[in-house]
């Protein structure tokens, strides 16, 4: 089961690096090594994940190509390309398995570090606890109906002032302000608001709010040790994937899928994944001082709960929500340069391997 986040609304941008052939040819690689790189690079543009780590997994020549940069990370050529092939992949356990391979490489260090962070810590967050340990009332750190902030409200306000101007001077807008209501009523039915989500998105404050959302959530999901299968930016993509809201970040957590099959959930488990939930609406606080978006996280947050035996009450719902979103605002707090980076990877159109390695760039430049 992929999980899906859903959000209302690094060091410099870092592309790929091309295979150079004439390069690998120097440092001794044979001819039939070079036709499978080839192959491994057309796996990589053909999106198929299988492919690519079989190439990866079962090549003997690869480790004579590792070599160590100057922040101690391993490099080689075309392996983070690796990570752009999950967005197709259906199998969730094969995205797992490419995580684990560049892993167990030396190039995904940060990856699960921080997983055991969910044992740690005083479990009863109440808001006065929750305002000491962030600054912040518990009203700034929950999602605004229809992203409506303080910000955002003076632009609707200015909106409707410039509205009343034009009709008291005379000008009637009463045939295109039902026409744009009824378009309006007809994307929020049909398509889930889609339409005004693709629009809103070219306003350069509101797309980095969201690139602040979803760095958020795909950062907390990496350091705990969530594969994450891509991150979803455009809304008619979103759409097309089933993903209502503006954007969405795809991740899998294992032992939470297992428990679920098994009709059961831990506390591990749950609390690791309301981290991740929540970690977009912890990032929009810290970087703007309160969170527009992240109301579809809730709603999905309010359905996990009442999958557990016995099911939250409304308190342990609003303790619990706390609680995660402490824990994200903390991690992310500690981690801001890499929150940042993976916010400039983002904003710079780069793919999940540029992100995550701005992540692991930025965490060593750091440590």
């Amino acid at each position: 089961m992929a999980i899906y986040l859903r959000c209302i609304p690094p060091s410099p941008f870092l592309p790929s690096r091309p295979l150079q052939l004439r390069q690998l040819s120097r440092n001794g690689m044979t001819p039939k090594a070079i036709t499978e790189w080839k192959e491994y690079e057309q796996a990589v543009k053909d999106k198929d994940l299988g492919k690519a780590l079989r190439f990866l997994q079962e090549s003997p020549q690869l480790d004579d190509y590792y070599s160590e940069t100057d922040n101690g990370l391993l490099d080689l050529k075309r392996d983070w390309d690796v990570l752009d092939t999950c967005l197709n992949a259906d199998d969730m356990r094969l995205v797992a398995s490419a995580y684990s391979f560049l892993k167990d490489k030396g190039f995904l260090n940060y990856f699960g570090k921080y997983r055991s962070i969910v044992l740690e810590g005083p479990r009863d967050v109440t808001p006065t606890v929750l305002k000491s340990s962030t600054g912040l009332e518990v009203s700034k750190l929950s999602p605004k109906k229809f992203g409506l902030s303080t910000s955002s409200s003076v632009v609707l306000v200015a909106f409707f002032a410039g509205l009343s101007y034009l009709v008291d001077h005379g000008v009637d807008l009463r045939p295109q302000l039902a026409a744009v209501l009824g378009l309006s009523m007809v994307d929020s039915i049909f398509l889930g608001g889609t339409c005004l989500a693709q629009i809103s998105s070219y306003w350069p404050p509101y797309k980095r709010r969201i690139l602040v959302h979803e760095a958020g959530h795909l950062l907390v999901a990496y350091l705990m040790g969530c594969p994450i299968r891509g991150v979803i930016l455009d809304p008619i993509v979103a759409m097309q994937m089933g993903i209502q809201g503006q954007a969405g970040t795809q991740f899998w957590d294992e032992n939470l899928q297992n428990e679920l099959a098994e009709g059961r959930l831990t506390g591990v488990a749950f609390d690791r994944y309301c981290m991740v939930l929540f970690g977009g609406i912890a990032a929009e606080a810290l970087v703007y001082g309160e969170a527009e978006g992240g109301e579809n996280d809730e709603n999905l947050f309010r359905s996990i709960c009442l999958l557990l035996e016995p099911p939250f009450s409304v308190a342990q719902m609003s303790n619990q929500a706390r609680w995660s979103v402490l824990q994200s605002y903390n991690l992310l707090k500690w981690h801001k340069q890499a929150h940042r980076a993976a916010v400039k990877a983002l904003e710079n159109g780069g793919s999940l391997s540029v992100v995550i390695r701005s992540i692991e760039e930025a965490m060593a430049a750091n440590r």
